[in-house]
């Protein structure tokens, strides 16, 4: 049987539809360029140039980018795993996988969670090989300490979790494309930003614990800095929770996260434990700039400037994919080619969201010399913090743009040569 020719209107209407889609793609690039613009952080002191051989053996360097370049491979080879599983998906293969998406939609809300919830595992599954490829080259460098029955503990419940996100997600998103038409991106949003601030609150409380074990610091030397250095920045920290990290691995970490009732500063206990004072104070000084700056709230603002356009073109891109098989918004069957078009404006948006973050990052670096005044400490934690974590001090600078959240370490070593110098923001 002979192929029907398309209508020449019909290809034009196509063309034109993508042409539309392309350009809200870069708008949605371009505003998320402008809002990590406007709220990177100005008070930032410029580093010197590095040279990275003074400050790392040649023997650890050589170390640190061997094992950073197998860990980027493995990424990029995550990304890529992920895209293909997820494009085959949206074209409605295999088979199988079509057919169990059209009977879910017999019913849209309990077939809408299926399908997202069974989105996340298979995706998840799919990375496994990989994921357990990059345990494994972190236990041959001595930076993890969990064995694979405990990793695979690990992947299980983060598995779990993430199928469940997925599940009220997906099922939400697909009732307001139901309710709202073309227009869902508008709740979508704020639901987007909402659910931001409120996985922000919870997983101090309810995410973290499933992990590890959390306790108050305890009286003593590292508290009493804390709280020093908290008074002295006029910051109220919530509480300082020591957490088990050696369980999993050597590395030297700390963060700040909740908020409000559940915002609170986190030490693992390999930096209390192998730092000495002058390079944990300027660890948590970094951390106590985070809660001035309420960069957590900097985070959700970007979040609520990018969001809009992002669902905008992944709604659009998701649409277009699904038209080739007729299928339409709202169904269990649209999620595939939707979870996508998310993943491909997630990765463009989160481009400028690092962009930020490295802002933010460097923010604090200067917030903590100023409070400590201890450049020297700063370089010293640098230098630990690349020899413990096998981190490269300057890898290629396309990785940094893409995926990199921190300045590099020579950078951030630069940072402190330049205040000790008297150079100031």
């Amino acid at each position: 049987m002979p192929r029907t020719k398309r209508p020449r209107w019909a290809v034009a209407a196509g063309s034109s539809r993508w042409v539309r889609l392309g350009v809200t793609a870069v708008a949605a690039v371009v505003v998320a360029e402008a809002a990590a613009w406007l709220l990177r952080p100005r008070d930032v002191v410029e580093p010197v140039n590095v040279d990275e051989s003074a400050y790392f053996p040649g023997e650890q360097l050589e170390t640190a980018r061997d094992f950073a370049s197998g860990q980027r491979l493995i990424l990029v080879g995550s990304l890529l795993a992920e895209g293909v599983v997820l494009f085959l998906l949206a074209s409605g293969r295999p088979a199988a996988t079509r057919r169990t998406l059209e009977r879910l939609g017999a019913r849209p809300v309990l077939g809408g969670a299926a399908a997202a919830a069974g989105l996340s595992v298979v995706v998840a599954v799919t990375t496994l090989p990989l994921g357990i490829a990059a345990h494994e080259r972190s236990v041959d460098v001595g930076l993890s300490t969990q064995g694979i029955a405990g990793w695979f503990g690990d992947w299980g419940k983060s598995t779990a979790i993430g199928a469940t996100l997925a599940g009220v997600v997906g099922t939400l998103a697909l009732a307001l494309m139901r309710r709202f038409g073309s227009r869902w991106w508008i709740p979508g949003s704020v639901g987007v930003v909402a659910a931001a601030a409120v996985l922000t609150w919870l997983a101090p409380v309810v995410l973290a614990p499933l992990f590890n074990k959390f306790e108050t610091l305890p009286p003593g030397q590292a508290r009493d800095d804390v709280l020093e250095l908290a008074a002295k920045a006029d910051v109220d920290i919530g509480e300082v929770y020591r957490v088990d990290a050696s369980r999993r691995t050597n590395a030297i970490n700390a963060y700040v996260n909740g908020l409000g009732p559940s915002k609170r500063v986190v030490l693992y206990d390999t930096l209390l434990e192998d730092l000495d004072r002058d390079e944990r104070r300027s660890v948590v000084a970094h951390e106590l700039a985070h809660v001035e700056g309420n960069d957590i709230g900097r985070g959700l603002l970007f979040v609520a400037i990018a969001t809009p356009l992002a669902l905008i073109f992944a709604s659009g891109m998701a649409r277009e994919i699904a038209r080739r098989r007729g299928v339409e918004p709202g169904e269990p069957a649209f999620l595939p080619p939707f979870a996508l078009a998310i993943a491909v404006a997630a990765f463009a948006i989160g481009i400028a969201g690092n962009q930020l973050s490295r802002g933010v990052e460097a923010r604090a670096d200067t917030f903590a010399l100023e409070l400590t005044d201890d450049p020297r400490g700063l370089i010293e934690l640098q230098r630990e913090l690349a020899a413990r974590n096998v981190a490269d001090p300057n890898p290629p600078d396309l990785y940094s743009a893409l995926f990199r959240t921190h300045p590099e370490i020579v950078d951030r070593i630069g940072a402190a040569l330049a205040w000790e110098r008297g150079e100031r923001p």
